[in-house]
């Protein structure tokens, strides 16, 4: 489905992704984890068509969303959640929601996608009327990754999901994607809690320069930089093509 090649991005003159290659497929999570500034969140950016100072190969389902109007990148099967959810707040929860269908392939299905928003999410049906700002910050995650389902995506971009999150909402969410990669939604998703996500799925690898351990086995320098290195993301890949292609973003 989403298959990325040698991938430069920039902020400016300030480049941020060097020569980053990873493949999503249906019904799979890639998981890119590292610390801040890394170039996680850049490259979701980069594949959302939200930075256009890129080189190289963002490619979906044969279609290089390099070329494509970044209005025009949800219409080829993206949705997007960005770090910090950005709901609208002072919209009630069903708004949020409906504004996610605006997607013309997602209007006739809308009701139909609401219903399984509202079955992932039971505390969004229970909040319907609410506006988005009385909303804790577990539930605003929440009204995000619905919002951005109403699309009715191929593939979903979740920049930092757990961030800020309790452990117990944290739990939900992640619960959450994996429904939603069961459903075969391709799932790209950022994260710097690695514990949690090593943990989490019953399957995966990490592809990654030194032993993955090390990701979890360092409290102190939980993202260790060997041979003077810079931060680098490293990427995990969870799911239905356990078995196809490596990849990694470093």
């Amino acid at each position: 489905m989403l298959e990325v090649r040698t991938l430069d991005a920039f902020h400016g003159h300030a480049q941020a992704l060097w020569d980053v290659s990873l493949d999503v497929g249906d019904a799979e999570i890639v998981s890119v984890m590292g610390p801040n500034g890394a170039g996680k969140s850049t490259l979701v950016m980069a594949i959302a068509g939200l930075l256009r100072s890129v080189r190289g190969q963002i490619e979906l389902n044969g279609v290089d969303l390099a070329d494509v109007p970044a209005p025009q990148v949800c219409s080829h099967g993206v949705a997007i959640v960005p770090e910090g959810r950005r709901v609208f707040a002072q919209m009630s929860v069903r708004d949020n929601l409906l504004l996610g269908a605006h997607r013309r392939g997602a209007r006739a299905e809308h009701a139909k996608t609401l219903a399984r928003v509202e079955a992932l999410f039971p505390r969004l049906a229970d909040r319907t009327h609410q506006l988005a700002v009385t909303l804790s910050g577990g539930e605003q995650q929440m009204l995000a990754i619905g919002r951005a389902l109403m699309a009715r995506p191929r593939l979903l971009l979740l920049d930092e999901p757990s961030l800020g999150l309790a452990p117990v909402v944290m739990d939900e969410v992640f619960d959450a994607i994996t429904t939603i990669r069961a459903d075969g939604v391709g799932v790209l998703l950022v994260e710097q809690d690695v514990e949690r996500w090593h943990a989490t799925p019953p399957e995966g690898l990490i592809d990654h320069r030194s032993p993955s351990h090390e990701l979890v086995e360092h409290e102190d320098e939980r993202w260790p930089r060997h041979r003077g290195c810079a931060p680098r993301a490293v990427a995990c890949r969870v799911g239905a093509g356990l078995q196809a292609r490596r990849c990694a973003a470093e």
